[in-house]
Order: C-alpha cells, then sequence, then structure tokens
C-alpha cells in the first residue's frame, strides 16, 4: 500500500512471557499522525517499544519500513532505529553536558562525522523548536517543557520518518503538554513525518483531532473519532 510504513496484521507482543496485546491489526503512512490512548499499564508504551525492536513481536505479521519485525536479526536493528526518533516522557537528557553536547553526542553516535554538517543540523534541529538560543544550557537550567523541546531536536537529528512520542506531556503542566502537543502536530506536517503520540490525556486528542486508537483489554481498537465525540454519539443513541 503506498506510503505504508507501519503494517501490523494479527501481531500479539509479549512481555515476559505474557501476552500484553494480541490481535494487533494497525497500519501506519507517511506524514500521519495518530494517537494511542489508554490506562497506564495498558500495553501503549509496549506496542511502541516493538516498532523500535526493543519488544519481541511473538506472533502474526509486523513490518516497520522494510524491515521483518518478527525475524529481524540483531545485527540490523540499528538500520530501523535510524529511521525512528523517540520522545520519552521523562526526556532522558545526559545531565551532565550541555544542550548542543547532548545533540552532538547523537550525532557523533549514528555516524556524522563532518563538523559543518554537525552545527548545521544542530541549529537547524533547536530551530525547529523555538530553542535556537539555548544550545549553551544544561539540562537542570531548563523548564520542563524546554527539556522535552530539546528531546524532541534530538529525536529530529537523523531526520526520521517517524516519531514515537511516549506520554511527551506526562511531566509538563496542561499549557506547556498543549505546546509541546500543537509541536508535534506541527512536524507531522510541515515534515512530512508520521508521529505517534501515546497518551492517557483525552483532553490533547479532542484539542488536536487525529485519528485515535484505544489500547483496552489486551486489544487495539480504532476509533472513529475522538473519545469525547465517541461517548457523545452514544450519549445521543441511547437518547
Amino acid at each position: 500500500m503506498e506510503n505504508l510504513i507501519i503494517d501490523y496484521s494479527d501481531a500479539e507482543v509479549l512481555r515476559k512471557e505474557l501476552v500484553v496485546l494480541k490481535h494487533v491489526d494497525f497500519q501506519l503512512r507517511k506524514g500521519e499522525f495518530v494517537y494511542f490512548i489508554g490506562k497506564v499499564g495498558s500495553g501503549k508504551s509496549s506496542l511502541l517499544k516493538t516498532m523500535y525492536a526493543e519488544v519481541p513481536v511473538a506472533a502474526g505479521q509486523a513490518r516497520a519500513f522494510d524491515f521483518d519485525l518478527p525475524r529481524l536479526k540483531a545485527k540490523r536493528v540499528h538500520l530501523l532505529r535510524r529511521k525512528i526518533g523517540i520522545v520519552f516522557q521523562d526526556f532522558q537528557l545526559l545531565t551532565d553536558r550541555s544542550v548542543h553536547e547532548n545533540l552532538l553526542f547523537v550525532l557523533k553516535a549514528t555516524g556524522w562525522k563532518n563538523t559543518v554538517e554537525i552545527e548545521a543540523r544542530i541549529e537547524k534541529v533547536l530551530s525547529m523548536v523555538n530553542m535556537a538560543n539555548k544550545s549553551y544550557k544544561m539540562p537542570h537550567e531548563l523548564s520542563g517543557g524546554e527539556q522535552q523541546r530539546i528531546a524532541i531536536a534530538r529525536a529530529l537529528l537523523n531526520e526520521p520518518e517517524l516519531i514515537l512520542a511516549d506520554e511527551p506531556t506526562g511531566n509538563l503542566d496542561p499549557e506547556t503538554g498543549t505546546q509541546i502537543v500543537e509541536m508535534l502536530h506541527r512536524i507531522a506536517s510541515e515534515q512530512n513525518t508520521a508521529v505517534i503520540m501515546a497518551t492517557h490525556n483525552l483532553a490533547l486528542t479532542e484539542q488536536f483531532p487525529a485519528k485515535v486508537y484505544r489500547i483496552e483489554e489486551k486489544r487495539l481498537t480504532c476509533l472513529s473519532d475522538t473519545p469525547k465525540s465517541e461517548e457523545n454519539h452514544n450519549q445521543d443513541t441511547k437518547e
């Protein structure tokens, strides 16, 4: 299917030999923004982790880009991960080095060698998240929202085709969280980068509409609209 970058069919996800998710059918296209919603512990993070081969797909079919995930050899995992940027709830910045050094570390670790190109890329991603004047700062000198912006900049360094944002607003106040989600939507639109955002904050899915998938009772279900709209529809039907 054209522009399909993630394709799961009847997939099963295990963690420590326990079934976390079963019969997962999911497709994602280039530039598409989708939400995974569900309670804490429902399996949102586990499903995201299968996409960069940290958690195995135990059964069924699962492809990310051109990689067959159940059969992906360890020596090729780094090739898959270069296509994906990851944004965590707790930022996961290196606390002993500056913003610039955090981004420099990632570029060097992924094979960048040309100093001019490295500096240009760091400057560009910081500008994309409106943090161009903060490169000298240490993480502890930044607010939570600023740290998450840097984490998004880090995820963008290698021009990924997919960003996985795992509860990116979980440690932020509502106003800052809104800014982060707005930024992720803008990146998806302007960079044609697909984004999957896991969240249990249903208000954000209503404020910034996109396709919503619910994870509940070990199943992934596509909702036709945001949760609020679905609830309103159900109430109208009852009436």
